[in-house]
Parts: structure tokens; C-alpha cells; sequence
């Protein structure tokens, strides 16, 4: 099958080139991306899938070059975004046109193509501040740009359901290692911070939850959704539900003389908590792990201390 990575060269999109890249199943994958992050570690260093990928440069509101880019394509997997974290609720336009609006520009296209399969990188954020964690099930209340945008870029994917196999992931926040990294999630952060300060800020009480899943495990779904048959629909992906204090009692393990500052002591912070037990375990599994090992990986890859 041919693949269409959109945001290809991301964070996610880079370690998801890797893996697709090993599927005998995927016979060309196409990486699109207007490199807005700056980030080109995708292009250099190991290069196993090579001979798999092209990259096409390219704008998400572009609807002609994505026209032309999907002649061919049997499967996209539409990952480009605009994504900072926290979600700050400061210019919205940025997130309205690229999430919002690109996603609108991407299904225009969709619609006069050939693809059969569509999956859309969407996030847990939709269900804004949670009081008991959620579920597919649960009513969406997004609270910021970021979530609003995603909402809608939603329903323009949901409207290809009666041409394409449409599938929409709502992930929770993604932690880990990856070629082109970004240090602005909260557990990147903190690692960071850590490992080349020995200090780490807490904004808040610390007691706010989120779901967190390793990017690792995001990236075997993605592939898995290529080869096994789930049903079009919408899914939560998370595998850990914890607070900022549960997380630093974690690394205090991994960096054992690490300090900790609270800042804004009154805040508590909305909570967002997800349900693990989502309606795609049924046909992908996802196995358990050990959140102190998967930071003491995290750690390896860093390439030298400065405490």
C-alpha cells in the first residue's frame, strides 16, 4: 500500500516513518510537510526506510498540491497540526486555520481521490475538564484553541464517512524519545530540566491529571490500524492517567537528588482524565508498562550531563 504521512517530519511523524517503514505491507510512504517546527531529523542520520520515502514540501492549505499528492495514495494519516503545550489560549487564529480549516482543505481533496482509508490524529483535549475520567462516550467540552480546533476538524473528517473508511484518534499526551523531539510536553519538559538543571518547576498544585501515552505505543497503533480491521469510528488512545506530582515522584527515582519548585501554588489547573480501557483495545492491544523504565530510556538518549 502507499502512505500519505501529512506532518511527516513532527514529533510523532518522524518515529511513524520508522515504523511504517518495516511493514512489508507499506510499499511507498509520502511525507508531507511545510517544516514549520524547523525540525529536519528526519532527514538526516539512519536510514533504513529510504528507499520507501519521499518527501513532498508542502502547506496543509495548499488544496491543489494536496490533490495531486494523493493520486495514488491507498491510506493517509493526517498528523499535521499547530500544537503547543500548555494550550494556551492565545492566538486562536494560528489553530482555526491550520487545524480547523487545513483539515477542511485536506478532506476537500479527499473526496475527489481514490484513498480508502483515512485516520486523523485528533486529542483527548475535546472532552475539556473532566470530573470522572472519560470515555468515548463522554459529551465533548473543548476549553482552549487548541481543543476547539480539533473538535472541528473532526466533523470535516467525519463527513467522508460514506466514501473513505474514516478513523479518528483521540490521543492523549505523547512523552518520549523521538528524532525530532519536543520539549514543550510536560514529561519532555520535565526531563530536560532534570537531566541538564537537576530542577524542575511545577506550575500549579501539581495535583491536576492528564493522560499520557508513550510515543512508542502510539506509533505501533498507527501501524496497526494499517493492517488490522477496526471499524471507522472515533477512539481514545491513552495508557496512564496521572498528576504532575505522581509523574515527579517518578523521575525523583530517575534523578535521585533532583529538585522541584511550585510556582502560582494556588492553581490547581483543569484535569483531564481518560479511561485506558478505550473501545479500540478490542482489536489493538496495548501492553503495559513501567513509567520509571521508560524514563530511565529517555535518560540514555541524552548525549552528555551538565550537573
Amino acid at each position: 500500500m502507499n502512505v500519505l504521512i501529512t506532518g511527516g517530519a513532527g514529533y510523532i511523524g518522524t518515529e511513524l516513518v520508522y515504523t511504517l517503514g518495516e511493514l512489508p505491507e507499506v510499499e511507498n510512504i509520502i511525507v508531507y510537510d511545510n517544516l514549520s517546527r524547523g525540525n529536519y531529523n528526519l532527514f538526516i542520520g539512519h536510514k533504513p526506510t529510504s528507499p520507501k520515502v519521499k518527501f513532498i514540501p508542502g502547506e496543509i492549505l495548499d488544496s491543489r498540491k494536496l490533490r495531486s499528492t494523493l493520486k495514488n495514495v491507498d491510506v493517509v494519516l493526517h498528523l499535521a497540526a499547530k500544537v503547543t503545550t500548555p494550550f494556551a489560549n492565545t492566538d486562536g487564529h494560528i489553530y482555526e486555520q491550520t487545524n480547523h480549516w487545513g483539515t477542511a482543505e485536506l478532506a476537500y481533496a479527499l473526496e475527489e481521490s481514490n484513498v480508502k482509508q483515512l485516520v486523523f490524529l485528533s486529542s483527548t483535549g475535546v472532552y475539556g475538564n473532566t470530573v470522572t475520567p472519560a470515555t468515548e462516550a463522554s459529551e465533548t467540552q473543548p476549553d482552549n484553541f487548541y481543543s476547539i480546533s480539533k473538535l472541528r476538524a473532526e466533523r470535516h473528517i467525519k463527513r467522508l464517512e460514506d466514501k473513505i473508511k474514516t478513523i479518528v484518534i483521540r490521543l492523549g499526551n505523547v512523552y518520549g524519545y523521538s528524532k525530532s523531539m519536543r520539549f514543550d510536553a510536560v514529561i519532555n519538559r520535565f526531563m530536560f530540566d532534570a537531566h541538564f538543571t537537576n530542577r524542575i518547576t511545577i506550575n500549579g498544585t501539581g495535583s491536576q491529571h492528564r493522560s499520557f501515552i508513550h510515543i512508542n505505543k502510539t506509533t505501533a497503533v498507527l501501524a496497526r490500524l494499517l493492517t488490522t480491521d477496526v471499524p471507522a469510528g472515533t477512539y481514545n488512545l491513552s495508557d496512564k492517567t496521572l498528576s504532575i506530582l505522581d509523574i515527579v515522584d517518578v523521575m525523583k527515582n530517575v534523578y535521585e537528588d533532583l529538585e522541584s519548585f511550585f510556582i502560582n501554588q494556588n492553581y490547581t489547573g483543569p484535569n483531564l482524565e481518560v479511561e485506558r480501557q478505550s473501545k479500540l483495545l478490542e482489536y489493538i492491544s496495548l501492553p503495559e508498562s513501567d513509567l520509571e523504565d521508560e524514563l530511565k530510556e529517555f535518560r540514555s538518549r541524552f548525549t552528555f550531563y551538565s550537573v
